[in-house]
């Protein structure tokens, strides 16, 4: 009997997808396309989005179906709390649950963990500038315990509305923005200054979820690696190479990023990082699919994902080498506004290239 038309489209569809990764693979010649293998060498085949993004377009079948693990919320616990309190939010989160999908909350938090009004009740919970002046504009000061108790506090708070189903928890600095030039904290980097508080909220996570772990987010001004502060047992690494080139890959250590940001230095703070944090855990956060960092976060200049499928495998490799085996993508503003426009992004050949890969054996 023949098959309906839409049946049929979907099999050449597939077809297509597996004759486009195979020979993918096949011109690389570095990596295995594997159905052998009884576990995915890539653990966690995620993808961050936004509150839109999930709400627009139906990224829970569609991630199901490309054979990713995980979708991740962004961007502070209170914008994604105020989305999981509604309808949509909870129907999100059972239709992971439905679809044998994780959930995690990948957060710059610490605007919502030390509101910034409490300035006014006590300035030196907050942050000293290069000046000499407490200020609330970004971050805390870590060697404030009152700061740390009310951070610690308010995480759980949100942890029980934003409980990843993974135990692990992202809570992370703001977005590239400075840490504390006080007596106490100026001798400390940011990315020491930022471990030195995670450890704190790790303890504080524990006592409500034995099984936490914590995000070390290695990105902008915590790209080097910290060399006085230890992780706690629970913390990992995540690494977020948000100034390389996204046409060419990190192997390639002569090409020049963003801010004169070379390719090789960003491995070389990779590589350090793991040195400190250890390859347990360790995540690659990536931005092969982030439409908004390709439109340079602005709406009006939003173009499609020029995705580019050597590149990622070849990155791919570079992280497998290192034993990463946790990889997911900023996936924002791909919603319904941009599939309307663009089409579909490439999520198929995103996800299936993540389940299948393994490294090529030595």
């Amino acid at each position: 009997m023949k098959k309906p038309a839409d049946t049929e489209q979907q099999c050449s569809r597939r077809r297509f997808l597996k004759a486009s990764i195979a020979s993918t693979f096949a011109a690389t010649g570095s990596w295995a396309y594997s159905r052998e293998a009884n576990k995915p060498f890539f653990e966690t085949r995620g993808v961050v989005l936004v509150p839109k993004d999930i709400q627009t377009w139906d990224w829970v079948q569609k991630a199901k179906q490309a054979g990713l693990s995980t979708i991740a919320t962004h961007i502070t616990p209170s914008q994604v709390a105020k989305f999981v309190a509604t309808d949509a939010g909870r129907s999100f989160l059972q239709s992971c649950r439905d679809s044998g999908l994780e959930v995690e909350h990948e957060l710059h938090a610490i605007g919502d963990l030390l509101p910034r009004e409490l300035f006014k009740k006590d300035p030196n919970m907050f942050r000293m500038n290069k000046q000499g002046q407490r200020t609330a504009d970004y971050n805390l000061c870590v060697h404030s315990k009152t700061a740390i108790d009310i951070l610690c506090e308010n995480a759980l708070q949100y942890a029980k509305i934003l409980r990843p189903t993974t135990g692990r928890y992202f809570y992370w600095i703001d977005d590239g923005k400075p840490m504390c030039f006080c007596r106490k904290c100026r001798g400390l980097s940011d990315s020491d200054q930022a471990l030195l508080m995670e450890n704190h909220l790790l303890r504080a996570l524990r006592q409500q979820d034995p099984r936490a772990c914590l995000a070390h987010l290695v990105y902008l001004n915590t790209m080097r690696a910290p060399t006085q502060v230890k992780p706690e047992p629970g913390i990992f690494m995540e690494f977020a190479p948000i100034r390389r080139r996204m046409d060419k890959p990190l192997s390639r250590r002569d090409v020049l990023g963003k801010k004169g940001r070379l390719h090789g230095k960003i491995l070389e703070d990779l590589d350090a990082n793991l040195e400190v944090f250890g390859g347990e855990g360790a995540q690659a956060l990536e931005y092969w699919l982030d439409a908004s960092r390709f439109a340079g976060w602005r709406r009006k200049n939003l173009i499609k994902v020029p995705f580019d499928g050597r590149v990622f495998l070849d990155d791919l490799q570079t992280y497998a080498r290192r034993g990463i085996r946790h990889v997911t993508s900023f996936a924002v503003w791909i919603d319904g506004e941009y599939v309307k426009r663009f089409g579909p992004p490439p999520l198929d050949e995103y996800g299936q290239v993540l389940l299948h890969t393994r490294p090529k054996k030595a």
